[in-house]
């Protein structure tokens, strides 16, 4: 049984971007905060709905953010 659920976010062309590799989920924000606050939701949301057991995730999971950084070149 998973205790982490892992999700992706970066910078799209207006927005953070948020997305969830464990889950169907995905969400955006104009700052870091929130699109973090709005998966968060989202995932609580989607998952209010599911049977934990099915989706082999334990009821008191945590969620795990990687931010991806845009690659600088070096002058």
């Amino acid at each position: 049984m998973r205790r982490i659920i892992q999700v992706k976010v970066y910078k799209g062309e207006k927005y953070y971007v948020a997305e969830c590799l464990d889950l169907p989920v995905v969400s955006q924000g104009k700052t870091l905060d929130e699109v973090v606050a709005n998966i968060k939701e989202a995932i609580e949301l989607h998952l209010e709905s599911e049977d934990l057991k099915e989706l082999e995730i334990l009821p008191d999971f945590s969620i795990l953010i990687n931010l991806e950084l845009l690659a600088y070149a070096k002058a």
